[in-house]
């Protein structure tokens, strides 16, 4: 049986006495797209943020491509991961954040040029050309020059895609990547989304809002409530008839404010 591509296995992360994520066990396949809904507080940025290594967890493990990520082996057994344990691990993973996070001083082209320069060691010339492509890919290929401040949000954000995806990620993660735009800005950036799922070989984690794109995108979308996944399934089985009464009202909600 092939293993999954990230497995979380018992997870606990707590702030203090609140609980975020609640020994949680997740298996996501290679190549599997998995929504993430749920009320706010309920972990489900955090689960990112973990798997990212932005965050310690306090209890349990996760692997990513069949390795720990959160612990490193030493003698037989596993000890927590060092910090450039914890830098190889992160190169497998791309993030996409809701707020950018551009280098204002910097065009386009150079956010997304830096890292695989700085972290990979690329040439200039091959980075640049990466850059290009993946620009080129998001369609934004005339703002190559252009700063943040000269770029649209739904642009700034196709800039922060490609600049993960130049990093060549096996897994990438999207945190309400749509959340700071305006709703006609939206679906530019679901559209190059999409096109990354059908496109490329990439396991792609989605926190998100947008239900219709969840139903439409996901393989599976997973109900987190209280740092727990409470229901899981296909959007068909989860959208169409959820089974658990706090997914069922959570959708009753969501859809009564649309």
């Amino acid at each position: 049986m092939t293993s999954p591509m990230i497995r979380f296995s018992d997870v606990t992360k707590r702030y203090g006495p609140l609980t975020v994520l609640d020994h949680l066990d997740l298996d996501v396949a290679a190549n599997e797209k998995v929504a993430i809904i749920g009320p706010s507080g309920s972990g489900k940025s955090t689960l990112l943020r973990v798997l990212m290594m932005l965050e310690g967890i306090n209890d349990g493990m996760i692997e990513v491509d069949g390795a720990p990520l959160t612990h490193m082996p030493r003698n037989g057994g596993l000890v927590p991961a060092s910090e450039s344990y914890k830098r190889q691990g992160r190169r497998k993973i791309g993030m996409v954040f809701q707020n950018f996070n551009l280098f204002p001083h910097m065009s386009a082209l150079q956010n997304v040029v830096e890292a695989p320069v700085k972290a990979l060691g690329l040439s200039k010339a091959e980075a640049t050309e990466r850059a290009s492509e993946l620009l080129d890919m998001v369609g934004l290929s005339d703002k190559f020059k252009h700063y943040p401040s000269q770029l649209s949000g739904g642009q700034q954000q196709r800039v922060a895609i490609a600049r993960a995806l130049a990093m060549r990620p096996q897994v990438m993660l999207f945190d309400e990547v749509t959340s700071a735009l305006d709703p006609e800005l939206c679906g530019e950036v679901l559209n190059v989304i999409r096109r990354l799922g059908d496109e490329h070989n990439l396991t792609m984690l989605m926190v998100t809002h947008q239900m219709g794109f969840a139903r439409e995108f996901a393989d599976r979308v997973c109900f987190f409530s209280e740092g727990k996944i409470v229901e899981q399934g296909t959007p068909e089985q989860i959208f169409g008839a959820p089974q658990n009464e706090r997914t069922q009202a959570f959708l009753r909600a969501v859809m009564e404010a649309v």
